[in-house]
Order: C-alpha cells, then structure tokens, then sequence
C-alpha cells in the first residue's frame, strides 16, 4: 500500500471499529434487502406484465439471483482497480457505482412506457449492483475479528452479522409503510421507487465512515488485508475454500426463505394482505437481532461447532415444519427468524481462521461469495418453483438439502482435524 494513501493515518479504537463495520454491514443489507422485497411485490407487475403472475415472479427472482453470481468475478476487477487508485479509492468507486446502479433501478420506467428494454435493464442494473458490492469488500471484518479479545471471539464475530437483521428490518419498515398508507396504484407507480433513493442516502453517510478506518492503524498485519494472487489462491486453498464455504450454507438457505421467499408465496398463493406478513417479519427480523447476539454469547460459553451443529439441527425441524406457513405464518415466520440468527450470527466467522495470513483476506471474500451463491442466490427461485410444481411442502427440499450440506462439512472437518 502506498505511502500517500496513509498519510493521514490515526490511531482507531476498538469501538470505532464495530460501529462503523455495523454501519456499513447495515447500509450493504438495506440495499440488498429493497431490492428482494422490491423483486417479490413490484417488479413482476411492473417489467413482466405480460406474463402470468408466477411466471413473472420466477423471472423476477432469476434477475435477483445475477447480483450473486458476478460478485466473484468482482474480486479480479477490484484487485486491477486496487493496484491503480488504492483500496480506498477502489471502495469508494465500488460504492459509487453500487449506489448509481441503485439509484438508477429506481428511475427506471416499467415495461409499459420501453418495452423489453425495461427488464434488460433491470438485468443490466441488477449485475451492476453485485459487481458494486463485490468490489466493496474492504476486510473490516477481518480486522475486527483479529483484533478481539481473546474471551470474546464470538461476541465479536457477531458483530458484522447483526447488519442482516437490522437492515432488513429498516427496509421492510419502510415497505410497510408504503403499502400501507398507499393505495396499489400509488405504490406501483410511484412509492416504491422511494426506497431506492434512501439507500444512495445511507450509502454516502457508509462511506465516510470506512474511509475514516481504511486510513487508520488498527494494529493488525499488513498481510491480513493485502489480497494474494488469485491462482495461488485457488490452487493452494481451494479445500480450504469450498469447506468454509459449505460450512454455513444451510444458514445462507435460511437466509431467503424467511425473508423474500414468504413474501412471494403470500402473493401467489394465499389471499393474506402481504401488509400483514411484512409486519410478522418486523418483528421476526427484531428476534433475530437479539439471537445473533445471543449466537456470540453462546460461543464464547461453549464452542462456534456446538452452535452451528445445533442450529443446523433447529434448520431441519424448521424445515418440517413449514406447513405452518400456510395455516399460522406467524409461528414459522418468528421461529425462522430466531434459529436464523443463531445460525447467520456466526456465519462470517467459520471461514476467516481456516485460512493462513497470507491468504485470509482473498481466501474470505473467495468462501463468502460462494456461500450467497450456493445457499441463498437462488434460494426464492427454487422455492416458489417447487411449491408450483409440488406443493408447499416440497419447498423444505431446499432447506432440508442446505442442512444436509452443512452437516456433511462438519463431518469433513472433523476427519480433517482428526487425521
């Protein structure tokens, strides 16, 4: 790293450090998570009217999923950028163009006024959005994690996970609010599209904080947030990174069926106010917040395996259960919501300390981004397609199957630590 790129470093407290990886973990989900709603309630009347109700949401939810699968081809384009304008200059254009690409999707016309061109350029916008979140990945997290007291590994592995719930909450507040005080007409045509500005308003205030910490000296080594080269990477770790990444997939699958898969089901497939459901998950996203803390706790008191064994086992009862979501979705959604953060709280703490220094920081990103993609980028796709084709019951398939993953990487390491 340059000279002139640190050259107004300042010394920065543990506490600066949480608060702004908390802030910026908040902002990156408010923006994920307008988006999800937005591809289960809007964007399948306004790009896809001409489609049967299902059917549009199907395409809505593919769109949803591009974000996921171009984050990894973020990482090579974020280190060419990198090595030319800095880390915090490539942050600052990968939120810049994260936030432009926000922005834009809520200018963007309907397939009414352009035509095909509306959802090619959903599509456009939508991959625009993964390379932008890609990019930003900035290894606060790392930092925080290596930096903690040694007594509390997981109360402040947590730390990075409560942006998840909160972020979800603040962004299904503002949808309840909308469909509830708007009539359709007004919220298809217009307010919808005020929740897509809010988030280059939160994006902005994110960034000053990162710059502050990216220019600041948290005593840690410089290899912990320098990126290797990526076929060395590949090549060295790759064990390494697909058991960091299967290790909390069934999470990551849990991730999306208690959030944007609920709210396409209500619409399809009951006659319940989606008003109402988004309600139950205010409340339900509130619960999870107290147990991804409650996930830190935990694993301080007893062992990260014990909790993610346990929660991966609460996963698979949930799963069992989700008939409820049709006859009291109150009951699965708030049970969902509570093993969700016991099992997302420690999610961004599995990979990191598998890996050597060298690679941690490259190593990280690598495991994180295939996690979103195998667990949850298609999990309302696969949902919804399942429940047309078979019924509500077989869309624990995907909860089933995620858990059935995890289980066998514990496996995995466990022979691993073993041998």
């Amino acid at each position: 790293m340059s000279t002139a790129e640190y050259s107004h470093q300042h010394d920065a407290t543990l506490d600066e450090v949480v608060i702004t990886v908390i802030m910026a973990r908040v902002t990156d989900f408010f923006g994920f998570f307008v988006y999800a709603v937005a591809s289960a309630l809007v964007f399948p009347k306004l790009f896809f009217p001409m489609y049967d109700p299902l059917t549009a949401t199907l395409l809505s939810f593919a769109i949803f999923a591009l974000a996921f699968l171009v984050r990894p081809l973020a990482n090579p384009m974020s280190r060419m950028l990198q090595a030319r304008i800095g880390k915090p200059g490539k942050v600052v254009f990968a939120l810049m163009l994260l936030g432009t690409s926000t922005v834009a999707i809520g200018l963007l016309p309907g397939y009414e006024k352009i035509g095909w061109a509306a959802p090619v350029l959903l599509a456009v916008l939508r991959i625009l959005q993964g390379l932008g979140l890609g990019g930003s990945w900035d290894g606060l997290t790392l930092q925080l994690q290596h930096v903690a007291p040694a007594n509390r590994q997981g109360l402040y592995a947590m730390v990075p996970q409560l942006g998840g719930p909160i972020g979800f909450v603040v962004a299904v507040s503002l949808f309840y609010v909308l469909t509830g005080f708007l009539t359709e007409e007004e919220f298809l045509t217009f307010g919808w599209r005020f929740t897509f500005f809010a988030v280059m308003a939160v994006n902005v205030v994110s960034l000053f904080a990162r710059l502050r910490l990216l220019n600041a000296d948290l005593g840690v080594e410089e290899e912990l947030v320098t990126s290797a080269p990526l076929k060395e990477v590949i090549s060295t770790q790759w064990r390494t990174i697909m058991l960091s990444a299967f290790l909390p997939l069934a999470s990551y699958a849990l991730f999306h069926m208690v959030t944007v898969f609920p709210l396409g089901y209500t619409t399809l497939f009951t006659d319940r106010s989606v008003t109402d459901i988004l309600l139950i998950q205010m409340a339900g996203g509130t619960l999870a917040i107290f147990t991804v803390i409650l996930s830190g706790i935990l694993v301080d008191r007893f062992s990260r395996r014990l909790v993610l064994s346990a929660s991966t086992a609460l996963i698979v009862a949930l799963a069992l259960m989700i008939g409820l979501l049709d006859s009291h979705p109150a009951l699965f959604l708030m049970f969902g919501f509570a093993i969700f953060g016991l099992a997302y709280g420690q999610a961004s703490a599995i990979a990191p300390r598998r890996f050597a220094l060298a690679y941690r920081y490259s190593g990280t990103a690598l495991a994180t981004n295939l996690s979103w993609i195998f667990g949850a980028a298609f999990a309302p796709l696969v949902g919804l397609g399942l429940v047309a084709m078979f019924g509500l019951s077989a869309a624990a398939l995907y909860l089933l199957s995620g858990a059935v993953v995890t289980f066998a990487a514990i496996r995995i390491l466990n022979r691993r630590e073993a041998s």
